[in-house]
Order: C-alpha cells, then sequence, then structure tokens
C-alpha cells in the first residue's frame, strides 16, 4: 500500500519534531516508492523500533511469567509449611493434653497414697490406745483392784477414740469430695 504525499510529509514531519513513529502490522502493508530513499529510511527505522519494541515488551512478558511461577511455587511452599505447622501444633496440643491429664493422675494417686497412710496411722493408733487401754484395764481386773475409776476411763477413753476416727475419716472423705467438685 502506498501512501499519499500530505501523508508521507506527516509522517516525515511528526517522527522529526515529535519522535513519534509508526508501529505494529501497519509497518508490513506500507511501501515506499523506489525513488523515495527518505520515505524508505524512514520505513527502515520504523521496522527497526518496532522489533526493539517487540522484543522488550517480550523480555518484560517473559519476566514477568517468571516472577509469577516463582510467586505461585512460593505461595505453594507457603501452604505446605502452614499445613505442616498445623500439624505440629494439633500433635502440640494432644501432647500437651496428654501431658496435663498424666500430672492430674499422679496428682490424684498421691493425694490418694497420702489420705491412705493417714487412715492407717490414724487407725494403728487409735487401735493401739484401745488395746493398751484394755490390757490396763484386764490388768486391773486380774489383780483385783478397784476398777471403778478405771472403768470409766476405759470408757470415756473408747468414746473419744471412736469419735476422732469418725472425725478424721469425715475429714479425709470431705476433703476428697471437695478437690473433685473443684476439678
Amino acid at each position: 500500500m502506498k501512501v499519499s504525499p500530505q501523508t508521507r510529509d506527516l509522517l516525515l514531519s511528526l517522527s522529526k519534531e515529535k519522535k513519534v513513529f509508526l508501529e505494529g502490522n501497519l509497518l508490513k502493508v506500507i511501501k515506499a516508492d523506489s525513488k523515495d530513499t527518505e520515505f524508505a529510511e524512514y520505513l527502515k527505522a520504523c521496522k527497526n523500533r518496532d522489533n526493539t519494541a517487540r522484543k522488550k515488551r517480550l523480555e518484560v512478558t517473559k519476566q514477568v511469567q517468571s516472577q509469577n511461577k516463582e510467586l505461585a511455587n512460593a505461595a505453594a511452599a507457603k501452604e505446605g509449611l502452614m499445613q505442616e505447622l498445623q500439624v505440629a501444633l494439633g500433635d502440640a496440643e494432644k501432647l500437651r493434653d496428654e501431658a496435663v491429664e498424666d500430672l492430674d493422675l499422679l496428682q490424684k494417686r498421691t493425694q490418694f497414697e497420702l489420705i491412705g497412710l493417714i487412715v492407717k496411722v490414724a487407725l494403728v493408733i487409735i487401735v493401739g490406745v484401745g488395746v493398751l487401754t484394755t490390757l490396763m484395764y484386764i490388768i486391773a481386773l486380774l489383780a483385783g483392784a478397784n476398777t471403778t475409776l478405771l472403768g470409766n476411763a476405759w470408757s470415756n477413753m473408747f468414746g473419744i477414740l471412736l469419735t476422732n476416727s469418725f472425725s478424721i475419716i469425715g475429714t479425709i472423705m470431705g476433703v476428697k469430695y471437695a478437690t473433685e467438685k473443684n476439678e
């Protein structure tokens, strides 16, 4: 396709004054007269500029695509790490819960053992005092001594021991019940 002389002059003046050149597929169809070397040089310069601009755009496009690919890979890696972190967090929470349960069980077992020890010692003391007092009363009876005062003391002692044993057991059971309610 050939352009009119006015269009030719307008294109040449735009390139010289404002540095505006033709671009794109239009350059493929415009032809210069074989005698018009100035316009032929103009079209050649336009084609060179167009090729250079296309190469730059292609490089930018490739660079953007490369960066997008890197970002997508980084996002996938980040997502994988987040999933691993969630799994690790879940495992840590399970382990913490198990440790809390183990500690609670250990505390209850220790409390139970302590309560059992207290009850055993209290029962040994109560039985020991009861047996000792009974032996003293039997010896006094066999010796033929006056047992009136000793009988009253023996009766009072058993009452006190019985009351104290129920008090100790009741206190221990109350403490055990109260700690179970608080948990």
